[in-house]
């Protein structure tokens, strides 16, 4: 037995422990009795992604087998990958209508219907993994990210973090702003909101199409994960040139959407094992894509040559002013927005200082790697 499904099994045993006692996740005296009837669920849920696919589909997944184990059974969650009962595209609608309880997807996909629900996932030159877990968790995040998708019939919960991600494969170097003029990119939310304020042409290309859009030239450049999932996808034999940082996803939360109609008819305990199953997962997946992707870039580079390149200094500047920009012409037309912007800034503005003499500093210090 290895130490993941030692730790997982253990943990989860002693939650749906917990939760049967005590039907929540913060048990009081008044609340310790079992809420556990003889009800049971079968649940659908559909995703955004390939099925099985490292990290994201496979997140899926887990998240699905946590919400069984930790309800012993009394739940249970069918897990459809991307195009196998909906689109990936549509993951969002079918909950919101029913036809499936749960979707497994990121928020900034669904940008056309809030705008601000991208801030939800990840901004550019944003917060990382950690740092928007403060923000969702204790900082109002999570709250405005529920009304947020209230209207529609569904509750968010952050269910996952790729970390921060690469900043994607081009087929031509990028030496300045020039170069991104006219550039075809793969690119979501607000990182493609940007890159077309600087003159490029952001496409949204579900991944299993990512690979051969880049291959055959419909696209010029493709971001898509990290080294794990971008080794997956094989784009090191359609792209010439690996760059990085990540500034268009600096931490991007995975989010498990649960229709509203579908949530209320749980028991409550079984509302405590779905939101405590989405927190472990937002735990695992982060763990499991920074295992993972340290390991991917090793090969990459050392098996298939890939060329890394960090962008040039004076194109991060600029992309960065475009964001600013954007994010606050968008909160001067749209209230909700406005209020989602000020408490993301906020916070922003409050852990970055922290962060800088922390984590960032001591990596500075890191030697012999």
């Amino acid at each position: 037995m290895d130490r993941r499904t030692f730790v997982t099994g253990a943990t989860l045993a002693g939650a749906a422990g917990a939760l049967t006692a005590c039907g929540g996740p913060s048990p009081t005296t008044a609340n310790c009795v079992s809420t556990a009837s003889g009800e049971t669920f079968e649940w659908k849920m559909v995703t955004a992604w390939p099925r099985d696919f490292p990290g994201l589909g496979t997140g899926a997944n887990l998240l699905a087998d946590y919400i069984a184990r930790l309800s012993g059974g009394r739940l249970t969650v069918k897990v459809y990958g991307g195009g196998e009962l909906v689109p990936p595209f549509e993951v969002f609608d079918a909950v919101s209508r029913g036809t499936a309880e749960m979707g497994h997807s990121t928020s900034y996909y669904w940008k056309g219907k809030v705008p601000a629900a991208q801030l939800f996932c990840s901004s550019p030159f944003g917060l990382t993994a950690q740092e928007i877990n403060g923000w969702l968790y204790y900082g109002g995040g999570m709250a405005l990210y529920r009304e947020a998708y209230e209207p529609f019939g569904i509750i968010p919960f952050a269910a996952g973090n790729s970390g921060t991600q690469m900043g994607g494969w081009f087929k031509k170097e990028i030496r300045s702003m020039a170069d991104i003029q006219g550039l075809k990119m793969r690119i979501p939310g607000l990182g493609g909101e940007i890159l077309e304020r600087a003159g490029g042409t952001p496409v949204t290309t579900p991944g299993s199409e990512v690979f051969t859009a880049l291959q055959t030239g419909v696209i010029d450049a493709a971001e898509w994960v990290g080294p794990w999932n971008d080794q997956a996808l094989g784009l090191f034999s359609a792209g010439d040139y690996y760059y990085y940082p990540g500034w268009q996803e600096t931490g991007s939360t995975i989010e498990a959407m649960v229709n509203a109609e579908a949530f209320a008819a749980l028991p409550d305990d079984l509302k405590a094992v779905v939101e405590i199953a989405a927190q472990a997962m937002n735990t695992d997946m982060l763990a499991e894509f920074t295992f993972y992707n340290a390991r991917a870039l090793k090969t990459l580079v050392d098996d298939h040559g890939v060329q890394l390149r960090a962008f040039p200094d004076d194109v991060m500047e600029r992309l960065q002013t475009l964001t600013w920009e954007f994010l606050e012409e968008q909160a001067a037309g749209d209230e909700f927005y406005g209020r989602v912007l000020d408490s993301y800034r906020d916070y922003y503005e409050s852990v970055t200082p922290y962060s800088r003499i922390t984590e960032q500093y001591l990596m500075g210090l890191r030697q012999g790697a």
